[in-house]
């Protein structure tokens, strides 16, 4: 299948690649040349522009965004439709907003164009093991976009989960549920340093993956970052957040459904940036206030 490729980084790149490996035609813009190039020397082609894509791509067109969500989404579509024709397809396969992606399937349906949101999981990682995929679309476009997913995803790896929005619906919950599971992961791992038994952390993760009710390929990368750096000396403990676990917390305060891990979890990261808390020195000081409590001088 022929297919436009718009964004080449951490993912888009071997996602091109995936697909070039499995007899797909590519063409692929980036902002920069660098990657459109190592698109070319693997047999893609490569644009140096939008327009340069879009004419170079037979109708009806398919086009899949991989950039950042929110301004660079809307800007890349406000670009994009007004060179394309009736019954083409824009795919945004980034992490943006289950909300905006339904609005931006609307807006493009009065214009006679196709939408298809592609919730993407599997990082870096994706071009050996595959990716699993979670697409809103109409029917007859998720049909039509069919090869390209079963070429990226592994075997029962892809599922059309609903209309335009429900692929980065499912997505956002899923990036939900992976923040309460990293941080269950994160919280008993420094239980089991702080222990008075010198524990070696790797193989214990290295254990619990065999047969145990907590494996899973996130305990399996746990196991490789603490065999490569046992301490894990070589990085801050500082952990940022992409707007996922925030939207899933805001979805179930709308639906009134209890998320109390996904919630803490997200509060957790927040607290991981701050290297002190005026909220700790306030406690400490209504200790020393209302008990004697002796404090720590800065």
């Amino acid at each position: 299948m022929q297919i436009g490729f718009v964004g080449l980084g951490k993912m888009g790149g071997f996602m091109v690649e995936r697909l070039l490996g499995d007899g797909h035609e590519v063409v692929a813009f980036n902002r920069s040349a660098e990657p459109v190039a190592r698109v070319v020397a693997k047999g893609g082609r490569g644009a140096a522009s939008l327009a340069e894509l879009v004419a170079a791509l037979s109708p009806p067109r398919a086009i899949w965004l991989m950039v950042p969500a929110g301004d660079t989404v809307t800007k890349m579509i406000d670009a994009l439709a007004p060179m394309l024709a009736p019954r083409d397809i824009l795919i945004d396969g980034g992490n943006s907003w289950y909300k905006d992606s339904a609005l931006r399937a609307a807006a493009l349906a009065a214009r006679s164009l196709r939408f298809a949101d592609c919730g993407t999981s599997g990082g870096v990682w994706g071009l050996r093991n595959g990716y699993c995929l979670m697409v809103g679309a109409e029917p007859e476009t998720f049909k039509h976009l069919e090869p390209v997913f079963k070429s990226l995803a592994p075997p029962d790896g892809y599922a059309h989960v609903g209309k335009p929005g429900a692929g980065h619906l499912v997505k956002m919950v899923h990036n939900g549920i992976e923040y309460g599971m990293m941080q269950a992961y994160a919280e008993g791992f420094d239980i089991l340093k702080a222990s008075p038994y010198g524990l070696d952390l790797a193989g214990i993760a290295r254990l619990w993956n065999q047969g145990s009710v907590v494996r899973s390929w996130l305990l399996e990368l746990a196991q490789r970052a603490l065999e490569e750096d046992p301490g894990l000396a070589k990085i801050q403990g500082f952990v940022s957040d992409s707007g996922e676990g925030r939207w899933t917390i805001q979805e179930a305060i709308d639906r009134d459904v209890p998320a109390p891990v996904i919630t803490l979890s997200l509060f957790e990261r927040f607290h991981s940036r701050r290297p002190e808390s005026f909220a700790a020195k306030l406690l400490a000081a209504l200790r020393n206030q209302f008990g004697g409590h002796a404090v720590k001088p800065n």
